[in-house]
């Protein structure tokens, strides 16, 4: 399956509380996206948490799409990625 890095933009700042509201709707991103095929991997988000960089596995970036939509969430740009090691030269 291939791997994308979705970078996002959150004007006012990503807010997830660390409680049950916050797992709760964690958990309903993860569900909307199994609909689709989609496995949401890591996000990192910046200090001031205006963007993010998530890593998602996909069968397209039109189910990252989808799926953001769905999930009321952003989408700036989708890259499809592949792992580079640094120790394999090594």
């Amino acid at each position: 399956m291939p791997r994308y890095v979705v970078q996002r933009t959150f004007p006012d700042g990503l807010s997830v509380p660390m409680n049950d509201v916050g797992a709760d709707a964690l958990g309903g991103v993860i569900m909307r996206n199994a609909e689709k095929g989609v496995t949401w991997v890591q996000s990192f988000v910046s200090p001031d948490k205006k963007h993010s960089f998530c890593i998602y596995d996909a069968p397209s970036p039109e189910a990252i799409r989808s799926t953001a939509q769905k999930n009321s969430l952003p989408v700036d740009k989708i890259t499809e990625v592949r792992v580079l090691d640094p120790y394999f030269y090594r």
